[in-house]
């Protein structure tokens, strides 16, 4: 039963990380649904309302839902093993430019393998920016473009975000991700391999960047939409999908894209992540499941050392 023991601590002072079992799997679907864009703000309050209990609200509830980048940061940004930036670069099929954030091991020797780093669909936020310099540490060149450039780049706070994405043409944007991969395959230091991973939005990016860029070696969706069926045959890049058992809208239309996969000879591996929930991987949420995203993370590294290096 969902107690008020089960929702202490739902302040923006938590005092530790909640974790989903802590919310009642209604609020959990009404949070992934606002966070896709279903419902607004205001219906997430609304409807949620009916599972707060005593002093939490349903405005707690959204709070805790929320990321808390400080508390799940890994590196630094000024970790004097890597060293980052912020760089432009000329997207002429898209908005004509793009940002993003540029990371690289500090002492690395060597052409090093590169990694596109491909957000949620809330843009360059500190959570993504921090996936980057793990794979720094990791040996990559990281880039991270910021979708939200165009628009005056992340703003700050999700909710912000969450309004600004919507205004986004995903032709251009599309184009600008495909620039991205190709900037990576002549960057200074690169070895002119490249893989993409991304993250729900990025997800659906990594696994359409697939289709679009027959030298790209490595593609990794985190619990993102499938590619149109009819452009799989496309993909030259072995790809490795990961679904979280409760993302019921995305693990529906996994075995239609696993039947095209094979039937386009792609090499491939598929993992859905028992028990978990959409967004495991971001330790900036109590939708975060360690064990899941730790192997998740190992198995990503895994493919990425072997068809990049």
């Amino acid at each position: 039963m969902h107690t008020i023991q089960r929702y202490i601590n739902l302040s923006k002072r938590r005092v530790r990380m909640q974790t989903a079992k802590d919310f009642h799997p209604e609020v959990l679907k009404l949070f992934d649904q606002y966070v896709h864009g279903g419902i607004s703000r205001r219906g997430f309050l609304s409807s949620a309302s009916k599972y707060a209990a005593g002093v939490v609200t349903a405005e707690g509830l959204l709070q805790a839902l929320s990321p808390n980048f400080a508390a799940a940061q890994q590196i630094a940004p000024d970790d004097k093993r890597i060293v980052a930036s912020y760089v432009e670069y000329p997207s002429p099929n898209g908005y004509g430019s793009l940002r993003a954030y540029l990371v690289r091991p500090a002492n690395a020797k060597g052409p090093l393998p590169t990694v596109l780093v491909v957000h949620e669909n809330r843009g360059l936020n500190p959570h993504i920016e921090d996936v980057a310099r793990r794979l720094a540490l990791d040996g990559f060149i990281a880039f991270a473009p910021d979708a939200l450039f165009p628009l005056g780049g992340y703003p700050g706070t999700e909710e912000k975000a969450r309004e600004l994405f919507p205004k986004l043409e995903q032709a251009k944007t599309r184009e600008d991700f495909i620039t991205a991969a190709g900037i990576l395959k002549t960057i200074d230091g690169g070895n002119g391999k490249v893989g993409v991973v991304g993250f729900c939005y990025g997800g659906a990016i990594a696994n359409f960047l697939a289709t679009k860029i027959p030298d790209l070696k490595a593609a990794v969706p985190f619990y993102g939409g499938a590619p149109a069926a009819e452009t799989v045959a496309n993909i030259k890049a072995e790809v490795l999908v990961h679904h979280a058992s409760k993302d019921e809208r995305l693990v529906a239309g996994w075995p239609k894209y696993e039947d095209a996969l094979k039937a386009a000879g792609v090499k491939y591996q598929g993992f859905v992540y028992e028990g978990v929930e959409h967004g495991f991987n971001n330790d900036t949420t109590p939708r975060y499941d360690k064990t899941a995203a730790q192997l998740a993370w190992s198995r990503t590294l895994e493919l990425f050392n072997r068809t990049l290096r």
